[in-house]
């Protein structure tokens, strides 16, 4: 959903909380997608810990080197016969292949999986041009074909059942009501082949760019994303700038990262690496190939110290996957392109955190999805520090932070608790006499900033003696 079109938070976090077949759909699926990963990990692995630093290494060595690397890839992928297109907003990379497309008097276009496509915003910017931009993608057309956007950025429809795919079939291409997964595969490759038949123009994401090699590495489970860049004269491809690495090898640490991480296996079925348009002699293959690399603020979070790591991110959704606020609201519950615990992280970076902000507090602070991230990234440390700025208590406000309205009364009370919290001497005080006021905190809980949200779910406590004596004698320390 765009942030032009967001619900209110509150309408619909309880909308999804009580929608009981997401709920349900979503706990089996998250449960598989964990005990895969763990599994995979333990029958595969030697040392799992080791790759993962090895990972980030690499990935902090190319975006550290970041210039140096796109210019490198750039050179490259021209001397190969690649196509190589800039763009700085998400505006721009929507221009460009619109253009290529009006050149070529193209009114359609098939797109295998690209998270990339869906943060620029392309089917609906095509739309309004007349353009019919068609998901390939097994999920991403059940989404389409129902109106929808993803809901996690490896497994799109994971929210939707067998059952709920059959219905959705029945009354959007008028095939017969199945549930079981080898007919509704069979429906969908029937349409989708109908609609491969002629295709001049294919689009697709990039796993991952080597600069060295001038080349990019796709991967897939379904074969529509070889058919989107084989079958076409012309394959466009849409690239953030943090996908660029360095090497070959760099990318293959990656890949052996991804897949056990996403879906708990060991390599993927597809792995599609595109080095060139068609050559003499070559029996199929695209004549043009071109390649978007955008930027959409990445510079920007690439320049803040604070939040560069998140850019390590391969979208493997390994940490929405073990989320446990994920998977009780769904990724439409964070109304952004990326949702679950990175999305909370890239999100305020990429639109705004005076737009995207309210995410922040889909989260727990845990720490699963640091635990789990097979690129290292702190994210809970990262998701603690936006949400300091989000109050106006960071050193590095993100973007659109000088947009936020503040809450003032909000804002004072938690420097106030911040000074006494830091305080030995304050802290004994405050705790001690905090039974004075425990009539007050109950009669006034509605109007008290920061106590009245949290008092609308939970009961307040009744405050009785000395509060740190208490805490005292629970830590086995006799206090005197």
């Amino acid at each position: 959903m765009s942030v032009e079109h967001r619900i209110a938070h509150e309408e619909i976090v309880h909308t999804k909380l009580n929608d009981s077949q997401m709920r349900e759909n979503l706990n089996v699926a998250m449960h598989t997608l964990q005990r895969n990963r763990l599994k995979i990990i333990e029958d595969k692995f030697e040392n799992w810990q080791g790759l993962r630093d090895k990972a980030m290494q690499a990935k902090n060595n190319a975006l550290m080197s970041l210039e140096e690397r796109l210019l490198e890839f750039e050179k490259n992928a021209i001397k190969n016969g690649i196509q190589v297109h800039w763009a700085s907003s998400s505006e721009d990379a929507c221009e460009i292949i619109y253009e290529l497309m009006k050149e070529k008097n193209i009114r359609k276009i098939l797109k295998g999986k690209s998270m990339a496509s869906e943060e620029i915003g392309l089917n609906h910017f095509l739309e309004k041009k007349g353009i019919s931009a068609i998901e390939t993608d097994l999920g991403e057309l059940i989404l389409q074909l129902n109106g929808e956007t993803p809901v996690h950025i490896v497994v799109p429809a994971i929210h939707r059942n067998r059952y709920e795919v059959g219905k959705i079939f029945e009354e959007k291409l008028g095939a017969s009501l199945e549930s079981e997964p080898e007919k509704l595969n069979a429906i969908a490759r029937k349409h989708l082949r109908d609609e491969f038949e002629g295709l001049q123009m294919g689009l697709s994401g990039v796993n991952f760019a080597m600069s060295k090699e001038g080349a990019f590495w796709l991967i897939e489970n379904e074969g529509n994303g070889r058919m989107c860049t084989t079958a076409p004269e012309i394959h466009v491809a849409i690239c953030g700038i943090e996908k660029v690495m360095e090497t070959f090898e760099d990318a293959a640490t990656m890949v052996h990262l991804l897949t056990p991480s996403a879906t708990g296996q060991f390599i993927p079925t597809y792995n599609n690496i595109i080095t060139s348009p068609r050559k003499n002699g070559d029996l199929d293959g695209p004549k043009e190939v071109h390649i978007v690399l955008f930027d959409h603020h990445r510079s920007d979070m690439l320049s803040h110290s604070d939040y560069y790591e998140a850019l390590r991110c391969i979208r493997c959704g390994a940490c929405m996957n073990f989320c446990p606020v994920y998977d009780k609201i769904g990724g439409h519950t964070y109304q952004t392109i990326y949702p679950g615990p990175i999305g909370e992280v890239i999100s305020p970076n990429l639109f705004g955190i005076d737009l995207t902000g309210d995410i922040l507090s889909f989260c727990s602070l845990c720490g699963r999805c640091s635990e789990v991230c097979p690129v290292k990234i702190p994210l809970a440390d990262l998701i603690r520090k936006l949400r300091a700025n989000k109050v106006g208590e960071g050193k590095n406000p993100p973007l659109g932070a000088s947009m936020l309205k503040l809450n003032k009364c909000e804002s004072l009370s938690m420097q106030g608790f911040a000074k006494v919290a830091t305080n030995g001497t304050l802290w004994r005080l405050s705790l001690g006499n905090a039974h004075y006021f425990n009539g007050a905190l109950h009669r006034f809980k509605d109007s008290l900033p920061v106590i009245k949200k949290w008092s609308a779910f939970k009961e307040l406590p009744q405050i009785k003696g000395n509060l740190y004596q208490q805490i005292q004698k629970l830590q086995g320390v006799h206090y005197d």
